[in-house]
Parts: structure tokens; sequence; C-alpha cells
């Protein structure tokens, strides 16, 4: 069984459409959604915002649904200076940009777990999707809605994400992130802590990305009309296909 998580309900929206013999578990002020894409079984949640929902939510996931592998999606705001909206982030390496314990451990280490950085799983299937999703893009996202965006030709990276309990939304923290992490492609707030929870428990764990602004004061884009319109759409043609 794959678990798939996403932090707000509308980036995933459109996946739930095609979710097949769909049942519905509360647990922790959570919808759980177990049921089959292209016969695959699949559980579907959103975590909510942050570093503690997003733990409290792939634990529970992990301890009643036990997937084989955990899957997280949505948007993120570009650090790289070459992302532009659109554009899609494959993680391969997840930060908790807030995490500073020093100087009883170095910045960025896990206090007691050794670690700073997590890898992801070498998920070549995943990414096949992704970029079989760029090669026929306008098959899912209509070119109104892309111009709607600018959106032109939206490319795939892969690299390091970073995740914190805060809004990057200034040049000044931005310069600060590139100056500790100069390899760092995207910022969001939940990725890292589901990516340690999917560690401890020993579950292969994927992340996927979508650029929706430029995580600074410059980003004029309508935020949940993109995640509706353009995040969700991003998710289903991906996900869809690789359960199958």
């Amino acid at each position: 069984m794959i678990g798939i998580i996403s932090a707000m309900h509308d980036e995933l929206a459109e996946l739930l459409h095609v979710l097949k013999d769909k049942k519905t578990t509360i647990l922790g002020n959570r919808e759980y959604y177990t049921g089959n894409i292209n016969n695959t079984p699949v559980t579907i949640v959103f975590s909510k915002w942050g570093k503690v929902a997003a733990a409290i939510t792939t634990t529970q996931l992990i301890a009643t649904f036990q997937p084989s592998e955990i899957i997280f999606t949505g948007v993120a705001g570009g650090i790289d200076a070459d992302l532009n909206i659109g554009d899609l982030v494959y993680g391969t390496q997840l930060v908790q940009h807030d995490m500073d314990a020093s100087p009883l451990f170095p910045k960025f280490e896990i206090p007691l777990l050794g670690k700073s950085f997590f890898k992801t799983s070498e998920n070549l299937k995943l990414h096949q999707c992704i970029v079989d999703f760029n090669e026929h893009y306008f098959t899912h996202i209509s070119e109104q809605e892309a111009n709607d965006f600018n959106i032109s030709k939206p490319k795939l990276v892969s690299g390091l994400i970073a995740s914190g309990d805060e809004f990057i939304s200034d040049v000044q923290s931005i310069e600060i992130l590139k100056k500790n992490l100069p390899n760092l492609q995207c910022v969001e707030m939940e990725g890292a802590s589901v990516a340690q929870v999917c560690e401890e428990y020993q579950i292969p764990f994927s992340i996927l990305r979508i650029i929706s602004d430029k995580a600074d004061a410059s980003s004029p884009i309508d935020f949940p009309l993109f995640t509706k319109k353009i995040a969700s759409k991003y998710a289903k043609g991906i996900l869809q296909n690789y359960c199958s």
C-alpha cells in the first residue's frame, strides 16, 4: 500500500477524484482516505501545515495503515535562481533549516539521531513518471491555465529541499539559507519531518514539490488558486500514472 501525503486538501483534490472504493477513517482530527488507484491500494491524507503536524500524520499513517512506501507532494518556494513557477523539484535529500541545537550539536543536526540530512529512496519509477508528465504537460494542464501563472516550459530538477516552521518571504532570509545550504533548491514546511519519521520507521520515502513562488515578496500569484488549478493536477497526472 502506498501512503500519499500533502499539507493541504487542494494539493491532492484531483487525485481523490480517481480514488476507487474510497473509505474514510478519522484519526487525530485527520481524515485518512483509503481505496485504490488503478488497482493499487493507497491511503491519502492531508497533514496540515508545519513539521509537527506532518510528523503526527506520518506516524499515524505508518502505525495504522502500514504503507510499504510514502510519497509527499505539494507546493514549495523556489530558492535556486533558475527555478520558476510551475517547475518540479524531486527531492534527493531533506534538512530542517530551523534546527539549531548548537553548540551542543552542529547546526541542522537532529539531537541524539546524529543526522542532518535525510536521503530519499531511489524511486526510479516515480522519477520517470515525473518525466512523462513533463513530456505530455499540456494534456494535464490547459494552455490557458499555464498562461494564467506564466508557466511556459516547466523543468524538473533533483536536489536538496529544506523544511522549517517559517514562511520564507524576504530576500534576507533567502540569502541566509543560500549561505548555509549552497545546494538548496526549494523551501517548505513539512518534508524533512516526514523524512525523519520514515527514516526511524525504515519506510521508503519520496517527495515531489511544485514551485508556486520564488519565496520572496515579489511573488504575485494567487496561492490558493495555484494549488487548486495547477498543483493538484500535477499530483493527479504523476501519481495516477505511478499507481499502475
